[in-house]
């Protein structure tokens, strides 16, 4: 009987956005890789799909057609590991895996950002507190991202088998790299930009926790003493007209480029100057991870997964949410102080090298799996 994985998880973008190099990992040990997910994206280092209804909001009635093809799935196919992601699609799974994991199944589960931090609204301690809480009970190795999350889940003696950190799901960092002086401009004058625009970059998509609107009013402040500054920001979502308004009434529209979804990021960040980021929450986020990487020095609101990548004049600035003031002094500051870019820059990418980087995740994640395809080398599965 072939060694069989079990990835899950809302969409299936979230496996070529994130978890590529796991996919392509578990085929070179031979194994048989299955993802179940809601869409049709095909992908590589896939040995079978399943197209499954989960969706975001746990109100839907479609979870629970999602759950009960997963519980069919999982049962039928005696996969020796399942690791599920996302919150809908880790609630479901190991819900769905409960029989299974009695059976031998290991289930893994990697929350990319509990809901429940550090001055998250009540209801998110009230719903997905306790949610998370007891379905630990049915998870043998609960992952987190960051610190704080980690911490969290330690003294709050959630009942996982083992609770671990991994450093997010990594970058590339032969992709995302700086440019020289020379190709930054060339690659500049490509897009339009000048040697003389000052450009701010932040991708996310244009909801309430990403607070672009932050982005947009300190622009406002800025086009007295810096004329030449221009934000940049990539991404859609339900708050993208109202953000284009909000700049209209600011008299920055000239300011801003709205430049919608782009599968480019990886040409657009390194010409630019500074990343920004205006999130009120955030689990470990790869667009800054990209931008250090790009020998960016990072301007970012506090939350902990701002405060686990950026340390105050090593790499760029936390400030907090409703600081306008601080977050345009700092921006100012860089455009004043070019040597600084340079050496925030160049401390940014050093420490995604070191610690963030594809290779680096992908150590730590093999060594979690080699651990439970260990355990696993007595049990005799009932298809044997």
């Amino acid at each position: 009987m072939a060694n069989k994985v079990l990835f899950c998880a809302t969409v299936d973008y979230h496996f070529k956005a994130f978890h590529l190099p796991i996919l392509r990992w578990f085929k070179e040990k031979g194994w048989e890789v299955h993802i179940a997910a809601s869409g049709e994206m095909d992908l590589p280092y896939v040995d079978q799909k399943f197209n499954i209804p989960i969706q975001r909001s746990p109100l839907k009635k479609k979870n629970l057609v999602a759950f009960k093809n997963l519980k069919s799935i999982i049962n039928e196919n005696e996969y020796r590991i399942v690791h599920c992601h996302t919150p809908m699609g880790g609630v479901l799974t190991r819900l769905a895996a409960k029989q299974a994991r009695k059976n031998g199944t290991k289930v893994l589960y990697t929350a990319h950002g509990f809901h429940f931090c550090k001055g998250a609204p009540l209801i998110n301690w009230l719903l997905y507190y306790q949610i998370e809480k007891i379905l630990a009970r049915y998870t043998d190795c609960l992952i987190t991202i960051n610190e704080e999350d980690y911490q969290r889940a330690i003294t709050h003696r959630f009942k996982a088998r083992s609770i671990e950190h991994v450093h997010g799901v990594g970058v590339d960092t032969d992709r995302y790299k700086p440019l020289s002086e020379k190709e930054k401009l060339e690659r500049r004058l490509q897009y339009g930009y000048t040697q003389n625009d000052f450009l701010l970059f932040y991708a996310a998509e244009f909801n309430k926790n990403k607070n672009q609107q932050l982005l947009i009013k300190a622009l406002a402040e800025l086009k007295q003493t810096v004329p030449d500054v221009k934000l940049l920001l990539a991404g859609e979502g339900i708050l993208q007209c109202s953000c284009k308004q909000l700049a209209i009434e600011l008299n920055v529209q000239n300011m801003i480029e709205f430049l919608g979804y782009r599968k480019d990021i990886v040409d657009l960040l390194p010409m630019c100057d500074v990343a920004v980021a205006s999130s009120l929450r955030e689990g470990l986020p790869v667009n800054i991870m990209e931008a250090m990487a790009c020998g960016l020095p990072v301007v970012a609101t506090e939350n902990r997964g701002h405060n686990e990548l950026v340390n105050d004049l090593s790499n760029g600035w936390i400030v907090k949410p409703d600081d306008i003031k601080n977050l345009v002094g700092k921006i100012k500051h860089l455009t004043q102080d070019k040597h600084l870019i340079k050496t925030l820059g160049v401390n940014g990418r050093n420490k995604i090298e070191k610690g963030y980087s594809i290779k680096t995740i992908l150590n730590e994640n093999s060594l979690l799996y080699e651990r439970y395809m260990k355990e696993m080398e007595g049990i005799k599965w009932k298809a044997q």
